[in-house]
This record gives structure tokens, sequence and C-alpha cells, in this order.
């Protein structure tokens, strides 16, 4: 292969990507900026062009359907085969290199990876080990801080407890854990890359080897890569390696997952002697697109900066519809569904993205009323997601508690102390005797045939129900739905689990509520509650998308990442919705958001639309929330309001308008802007209220809180 074949297709930028001479390389790759592209053609170069061995390159990205796509077109550019070069995850690469030098990693040979199921049943066993209660130490909690410990490159020896309740016995578990695997000889996900490391500091003979085997290091999604990852890959790299980082921050959205977007901000620092691309032609989406979300992203501050273009012309402007509540806003998007499948389109072209999985609901029941195939990307639809499912077990139980599906899906969920050979004894004695688990369970404990903790465990559950089975004709269908959600202890289990995972948990319960209310029962003289899991029962059965039909893609912004669709309609564009209500008491976090509507804007190829609801039942409760600032972040020239005859009560264009001339023209701030305070420190505006000199603002600081200021005396500076 000639260098004009390496370099064929390439633009002027992503020539000087390719083709750089400087020991290290940031590549700021734009969304649709062809990142993929550039690093694989570096690669050939590199090989066909510098004659670098394929064995001294070292190609990592993070998933493993992205690494076998980058071998493939490697391998394809440079008609060879790359069998034994070292491209994967740095998962699988840790993993490789744990194999082969297993004993000076202090693990057996035949070491065996916990996947996340297996882990937490030994955290499980570590919990009842230790004699906790795991009702106040859920065992996914300590599951969840163990690998952040992990991704942080923390053992539990590195920690002192200070006095600390809840550290102090993080550490024990976390301890008790790490000695439990060493016994069995198993290490989890999350140890992979930390025992690598560790392997290289604590054997120099094996990481000299390495550095000087991999002369060229190139690393994709690296605004994605965490602090274990970013101290491997520093660890590994020499004063005679080459670094390759292609990234873009604007595009970091997993600091939720322990992504550190300042890696990358901090690379130049890091590796000396580093030149800076930046691939700012968008190959993906037209000018108005790329145009809001230019506009939308460079109120972050701290960012590298590029700005993105194209050559595919103006496009069509983005249409923002605000709807009068969540169910208008629905059949908006199935309406527009529907037209864009009746010009000839496929419906996989087009995409509903959401901030909280709990949007869904409302979504999917408008397209299964239209009968309109759909897909959830990346998650599960509403009724089947496990914590829908345990809280639909617990209403059948009480509905009929001879439901033995239902029995034995929540008879120990939350976990009360009923182990799996207790679940078995009732059961061989429910079949022998040809009698429900229920009455099998009340025979067992009032003939003793059970040890005294069991019995006072499945006493204590039967109870329970029976408590809740009370309530059933005092009240409503929704009121029953949250005693249930109380009182069993499964909104409190998830409330209590860290992280993205576990708030997503608790907005589904919460969103089951207002299912619940929403929910209208065919027949008045039947009780509501069993309409109601027949409803669901036919919501979640065979009408659901085959993965070869052409189905709609419903998905979080989050899932929509790496995608692309011709057209995209982003729903829920509210204040509190998106940007989320949690990120606006957490410093980096509104930051995050804002990335996260860059990426979901980035995601149009030809039409996009922003939807929002005047009002919107959502997780049980009415919201009046005002339109989301990402939407007042874009020009007035780039969008297109829908008017719908006597839909809309509040026209959109006020609420576009109000917080930047009511309040950014006459205070001289706006929504979003960091801001400094003489006692308070720094902070970001949140909120205003009222006019003229008694005007107020809300102000979210980084050490004091929210506060409430009268503005003409704050004495706020915009930083």
């Amino acid at each position: 292969m000639d260098v004009t074949s390496i370099l064929s297709n390439l633009n002027e930028t992503q020539e000087q990507a390719v083709t750089s001479d400087q020991q290290h390389l940031l590549v700021l790759a734009g969304a649709g900026s062809g990142k993929t592209r550039v690093l694989v053609h570096r690669i050939a170069w590199k090989v066909q062009v510098e004659n670098i061995s394929p064995f001294a390159i070292l190609a990592v990205t993070f998933t493993n359907k992205a690494a076998g796509e980058m071998r493939d077109r490697i391998e394809s550019l440079l008609s060879m085969s790359l069998r034994g070069m070292w491209v994967g995850t740095f998962h699988g690469l840790a993993h490789r290199l744990l194999k082969m030098h297993w004993s000076d990693a202090n693990l057996p040979e035949n070491f065996q990876i916990l996947d996340s199921d297996d882990q937490l049943r030994l955290i499980k066993r570590v919990t009842k080990a230790l004699d906790l209660d795991d009702q106040k130490w859920p065992p996914r909690q300590s599951q969840w801080w163990i690998n952040s410990q992990k991704d942080e490159g923390l053992r539990s020896n590195n920690f002192s407890d200070d006095n600390d309740p809840y550290l102090s016995v993080m550490i024990r578990v976390y301890r008790a854990y790490e000695e439990l695997c060493d016994r069995l000889g198993v290490i989890d996900f999350a140890e992979l890359l930390l025992r690598a490391l560790e392997l290289w500091r604590n054997c120099p003979s094996i990481l000299e080897h390495y550095q000087k085997r991999f002369k060229h290091i190139l690393v994709d999604e690296f605004q994605d890569t965490n602090t274990v990852q970013y101290q491997w890959l520093k660890t590994l790299s020499s004063s005679a390696s080459a670094v390759t980082a292609v990234g873009d921050d604007d595009q970091s959205i997993y600091g939720w997952r322990g992504a550190k977007v300042e890696n990358i901000l901090s690379f130049e620092r890091d590796f000396q002697k580093t030149k800076v691309v930046k691939l700012e032609q968008n190959y993906r989406s037209t000018s108005n697109i790329l145009n809001a979300a230019n506009s939308v992203i460079k109120r972050n501050a701290g960012r590298l900066g590029k700005n993105l273009w194209t050559d595919l012309g103006e496009g069509e402007p983005i249409l923002l519809y605000s709807a009068f509540n969540e169910h208008d806003e629905a059949r908006y998007i199935v309406e527009n569904i529907k037209s864009w499948s009746e010009q000839g389109n496929s419906r996989k072209d087009a995409a509903v993205l959401y901030r909280s999985n709990a949007q869904s609901r409302v979504i999917e029941s408008a397209l299964l009323q239209f009968d309109i195939p759909y897909r959830v990307y990346g998650g599960q639809r509403f009724f089947e997601r496990l914590e829908i499912k345990n809280a639909l077990a617990y209403l059948r139980l009480i509905f009929n508690c001879h439901d033995d599906v239902a029995f034995e899906r929540v008879v120990n969920t939350p976990p009360r102390g009923v182990g799996e050979r207790t679940v078995d004894s009732i059961r061989k004695h429910a079949r022998a005797n040809s009698i429900s688990m229920w009455a099998s369970s009340k025979a067992l404990i009032s003939e003793q045939q059970l040890t005294t903790r069991s019995g006072n465990a499945v006493s204590l559950f039967l109870n329970l129900i029976n408590e809740m089975t009370n309530s059933l004709e005092a009240l409503p269908l929704p009121e029953i739905t949250e005693n249930v959600l109380e009182m069993s202890g499964l909104i409190d289990m998830h409330r209590r689990e860290k992280g993205e995972r576990g708030q997503s948990r608790v907005e589904n319960l919460e969103e089951l509520i207002g299912a619940c209310k929403n929910f209208s029962a065919d027949q008045s003289d039947l009780p509501v509650l069993p309409q109601f899991l027949d409803q669901v029962s036919l919501d979640a059965g065979d009408r659901q998308a085959n993965e070869h039909q052409d189905a709609v893609q419903l998905m979080t912004l989050h899932s929509a990442k790496g995608l692309e669709f011709p057209m995209v309609i982003m729903a829920g564009m509210e204040e509190n919705l998106f940007p989320h209500k949690m990120s606006q008491n957490e410093p980096g976090r509104l930051e995050e958001e804002r990335r996260l509507a860059y990426v979901g804007i980035t995601r149009a190829m030809q039409r996009l639309f922003f939807t929002c609801a005047e009002t919107r039942s959502l997780y049980g409760t009415d919201h009046f929330n005002p339109i989301s600032r990402f939407v007042r972040d874009v020009p007035a020239e780039f969008l297109k309001e829908v008017r719908l005859k006597n839909t809309v009560v509040r026209p959109t264009s006020f609420a576009l308008s109000a917080m930047k001339s009511d309040h950014g023209d006459l205070t001289g701030f706006e929504l979003g802007q960091r801001v400094s305070h003489h006692v308070y420190g720094d902070g970001v505006i949140l909120n205003f209220e009222g006019n003229g000199p008694r005007a107020r603002v809300h102000v979210s600081f980084e050490q004091a809180g929210t506060k409430i200021l009268i503005l003409s005396s704050a004495n706020l500076k915009a930083l």
C-alpha cells in the first residue's frame, strides 16, 4: 500500500493527525468528524510508511465491538492479518497481561473472572459472615462502593476510617471481600485493571519489557477514561513511547460511573511535546443542528474548545413543541413518527431520546396504542424492568396470595433472611401437598418445620402481605401502590443504592404510581387492581418488536452516544428533568448535563425535534417546570416553534424569552452562569424570581449549598 492510498478520502486536518511525527498527539474529534477513521489510518501509516512493527503498537478502546471493528478496519486497510497485535479494551488487554504473568500478579494460573451477579453473591456472603444487617448495609451498595474504589486505584488498606461509621463498615466489607476472592482464586471486572497496574508497579522488569515493546500507544474515547485507566497508560508509557489520544471533552458524559473529563483536559500537561489537532468538520448533520450544538456547549467553562461545521447544507430548522402535558407530548411524538414512516422512511431511522428511563412509559403506551413497533435500546421496556416486576409481584400477591410466581419473586426481596434452602423447603412441601407456597408456608410455620430464624422471617413476610391486603378496599389504586412500595421496602432498597442506576430505579418505581393514577378501568363494577394488572400483562406481551422488525428506537441520552439517526426527538426538555434536578447541587454535574445535551443534539442527521410539557406527571407527582436552559441556549434563528390550535396554553416564545429578556438583559446574569460571592464563594445560577430591585436569584454554591439572594445587594461577580 502506498502513501496516497492511506491518505485518500481524508480531509486536511485528518491528514495532519494521521501523519503527525510529534511524540504525543491529542486529537480532539468532534461528533461525526471521523475519529475512528483517523485512528485506523494513523496505525496504517505507522506500519506501512514508518515501518513500525504492528507488534510494537498497542491500541485501546472501550467496548469489544469497537475493538473488533478497529481490528477489522486495520486489517482491511493493510490487507494483512494482525492476529498478534494488541488491540482491545482496557479490561481485555489487562486480562491478557494477567494471564501471561499470573504468578507475578499473585494469582492462580486458572483464575476466574466474576461477573456482576457472582460478585454480588460473594459480597452477600461477606455481609453475612460479618454479621451485618443487609437492610442497613445492602450488599449492592457495598458492591458499588468497592468497584468505585478500585476504579480510583485504591485498596482497602489505603483507607483510614477517621471515626466515620459508614466508612469503617465499607472498609471491613472491602477487606473481607478481598480476602475471600484471594482464597477462591477469583477476581472481579474492576480488579483486572487494578491488578495489572499493580503488576507493573511491583515488577519493574515486566514493566520495562512492555515499555520497550510498545513504542506507540493509541487510545480511543479518551474522555471516558477513569483514574486507574489513566494511571495504567501513564505507567506503561516511557520517555521513548509515543501516545496518541483521540477523544472529545465535550462528549464526556459518564462521570457518574467514574470517567474523568480531567484526564483529557490535562493530557498536554502530563505528556510533554503534545500536538493538538481539532477535527471540526462534521459529516453527519446539517448546519442548523450543528449550530444548535455549538451554542449549547460553548457555555461550558474549562473546555478545550472547537466549533463543528459541515458542508451538508443548512437543513431544516429544529422544531420545538410545547405540549399541554406528557400525554399530549407523546401524541405529538407518535404523530411525527407516523408521518416519517408514511413518507417512505424506515422507523428504525427515528429515535426518541430522554433523560430519565421513567419517561419511556407514556411514550411506550402511545406507540402501543397506535400499533407502532418500537425497541428500547440498551435497556428494557418499562414494565419489564427488574424493579417494576418486583413491585408488580407484590401487587399480584396482595390480590391473590396463592400466586406462586409472585411469592417466589419477592419473598426475599428486599432481603429479609429467607434463604434459598427455606424457599426450596416451602416449594417441595407445596408440591407434595398440592397447595400454594403461601399455604405451604403457613403449614410449615404451624408445624414448626422451619428453623426459628427462617420461620420468623417467613412469618414476618406473611404478616406484611396481610397488612398490605387490608388496604385494598379502603384505598384507590395509586395509594395502594405507594403503600406497597414503602411497606415492602423496595423503594428504600433502591434509594440506598449509589449512582445513576439506583436513582433511575427509584424514578421508575415512582413513575409506576403515575401509571396507576392515569389508569382508567374498563369495568367499573370490578376491582381496579386486577384490571390494572391485566392491562400491564397485555402491554408487556407479544407486541414488542423483534430484532428484525422495522421499529422506532427509544433510549436514554446516555445510551445514544456513538449512534446516529436521520430523525431525532429529544423529549422532556424541561428544567429539573433535563438538566436533571440532581445535577444542580453537585459541582461539575451541570456541565456534564450540558455535554449530554450536546451528545443528544449531535445524534441527529437531518431532522431534530425538542419537546417539552407545560405540566408533567412524573414519578407520581405533577411538575410545572420551565423550558430547559439547553433549549434557551439555542438562538431563535435555528428554531421553529410548532403551534397547534387549542393545545398550547402558555406560548413557548414566552418560555424561551423570559429568562433572557426579563432577567438576563436586566441583571447581566443568565441561568447556568458561574458567579462568585464574597461570603459563599463560587457557584452556579439556578433560577430568578421577580423583577426590579427586589428580584431574587437562586445560586448553588460549591461549599455553602443553594442560597436565595436579593440580586441588588448580593454583589455577585461573573466568573
